[in-house]
């Protein structure tokens, strides 16, 4: 099954989210959440390294899709892509989709079993739908 990563710049935003997402998956689709940066002062950022290791989580041979908030969170999430085994990272696409009508239709088609294509499908069709 494909699964799905939420990259945020908040830690509470990537949670709320992920709230609302579980609602709509299956057992059998994962979610993780690369949010927020460890300071404690300052928490708002990405970190690659945090994208890699969520990545790296929920990964499986049907692939993951990777869900941003803004666009500095698309450079981290490249980053990340460069970090990982090829053999990964191969199987890994970013949706540059609005973050929450993507990452529900990026859940809900993969937890309905489409494709690694469908599944990003699903979720870029999000920005269309919207605009």
């Amino acid at each position: 099954m494909v699964n799905i990563v939420i990259v945020s710049h908040s830690k509470r935003l990537a949670q709320g989210l992920m709230e609302l997402a579980s609602q709509m998956k299956s057992d059998d689709c994962q979610i993780a959440l690369a949010a927020g940066i460890d300071d404690p002062d300052n928490p708002i950022g990405t970190d690659a390294a945090k994208i890699m290791a969520a990545i790296e989580e929920v990964y499986s041979p049907d692939g993951v899709v990777v869900m941003v908030d803004l666009g500095s969170a698309i450079l981290s999430a490249e980053t990340a892509l460069e970090l990982l085994d090829p053999a990964i990272s191969e199987r890994v696409r970013i949706s540059r989709a609005p973050l929450v009508e993507g990452t529900i239709g990026a859940v809900v088609a993969a937890s309905g079993g489409d494709s690694l294509e469908g599944v990003l499908a699903e979720a870029d069709l999000a920005y269309s739908l919207k605009g």
